[in-house]
């Protein structure tokens, strides 16, 4: 056999036998009997750099973050073991203070995890208590459609956050349920009276286009419009019936509306063509009504204006889109007339005149009367009483002026 190789972590003796040093002493790690020691020294050396490369690698995933606290625990203690009992030849001891040396950065790593947890947990316990409030506000609300769509992104919200301690996760769960719950009984309440309320629609609905096509084919424009505006009154006021029918009970009776007012506007056009003759003819009358403004001669216009009333009643109707014209210009003639003729009487009403002659007299007696007072007092020397008389005979002088005035205008 060769000399065996010189190793400071073991040996290889004459008889075949490696072993291994560590702290405890020497420890039989394996047999080579009748082989090279080299070859066995170099065995069991790979053994060791195969440890050392697992050291190695679970340190450097610890410090990359890689490995959960626990799960590095659990790694740390299984390549003890195998350190431990390892048949193979190195350092040993030192790959065991290298595992002994992560432990604090595995009880850093374990507290890192608890502090993140701990804030985790608190923030989702707000997201949580802001998902049942919002559920809470829905389910006080009428918003049927928007509030159940918002109620299931709250479910996947609170589905992706972190459970809370089992009493707090219980008691936000509870009211996010309840609310839940109760929004969907309250909507599917309202949709039930609400497919009630469009059933009776859709009946209403019926009938009214039976109405409505009855009259479709009416002459009594005037009349049948109106019951037309009645009936669509009764329609809006109906409601609506189900999706399903709504568009086409309105196209039935939008229909039937439509074959009135198409014949009725057809009539129009006919009568319009007809009454442009009428037109004509009051476009003259409307000419010579209209240079009797301004009026200057009130009789001589007051006699023309009824003439030219005469013949524009006889003249008859023109078309509708010319009526609101035509009669905005001939009553403008119409009051100037009227204003004048008023204003004239007014000025020669003799009941008026009457009234303004008598107060005339009334007023000169009662200054004749303060005059003798006034002589009265200054015969006394009464200066104050003077001085009060004055003001007062001042006044009606004042007043009997303004009657002259008015008398005047009736004279």
């Amino acid at each position: 056999m060769s000399s065996a190789p010189t190793n400071p972590w073991g040996r290889v003796d004459d008889e075949g036998n490696v072993y291994v040093k560590t702290t405890d002493g020497e420890r039989l790690i394996g047999q080579w009997p009748g082989g090279d020691p080299a070859e066995a020294m170099s065995l069991y050396v790979r053994r060791y750099e195969g440890l050392e490369v697992e050291v190695d690698l679970l340190e450097k995933r610890l410090e990359g973050g890689a490995l959960s606290p626990d799960d590095a625990a659990k790694a740390v203690t299984k390549v003890r073991a195998q350190i431990v009992d390892a048949q193979a030849l190195g350092d040993l001891d030192s790959l065991l203070k290298r595992l002994d040396a992560l432990q604090p950065a595995i009880d850093k790593q374990r507290e890192q995890r608890k502090v993140e947890r701990a804030a985790k947990v608190a923030e989702a316990q707000t997201e949580k208590t802001r998902i049942a409030d919002e559920a809470e506000k829905i389910a006080a609300g009428s918003d049927w459609k928007a509030g159940a769509d918002k109620l299931r992104a709250l479910l996947d919200e609170w589905k992706a956050l972190p459970r809370l301690s089992k009493s707090a996760d219980d008691e936000l769960w509870h009211r996010f349920s309840t609310a839940r719950t109760a929004y969907t009984r309250r909507r599917k309440t309202h949709f039930g009276e609400q497919s009630t309320l469009r059933e009776a629609a859709k009946t209403i609905k019926e009938k009214l286009i039976v109405e409505a096509e009855a009259l479709s084919t009416s002459t009594e424009w005037g009349v049948t419009a109106g019951k037309y505006r009645d009936l669509m009154a009764e329609w809006k006021k109906a409601g609506s019936a189900p999706r399903n029918v709504e568009d086409k009970l309105w196209k039935r009776f939008r229909a039937a509306q439509d074959a009135f007012f198409t014949a009725r506007d057809e009539a129009n056009a006919k009568l319009d063509a007809e009454y442009e003759v009428n037109a004509e003819k009051k476009l003259e009358i409307l000419a010579e009504a209209e240079k009797l403004l301004p009026i200057k001669d009130i009789d001589a216009s007051r006699k023309a204006w009824l003439d030219i009333a005469d013949r524009w009643e006889a003249a008859g109707k023109v078309p509708r889109a010319k009526i609101g014209e035509f009669e905005a210009r001939i009553r403008k003639v119409e009051q100037a007339v009227r204003d004048a003729t008023e204003s004239k009487w007014k000025k020669t009403d003799p009941e008026k005149s009457a009234r303004a002659d008598d107060m005339i007299s009334k007023l000169q007696r009662a200054i004749d009367e303060v005059g003798e007072k006034i002589a009265a007092a200054e015969a006394k020397g009464d200066k104050k009483r003077v001085k009060d008389l004055e003001a007062e005979k001042a006044s009606k002088e004042a007043f009997l002026d303004m009657a002259k005035k008015a008398q005047a205008d009736f004279s």
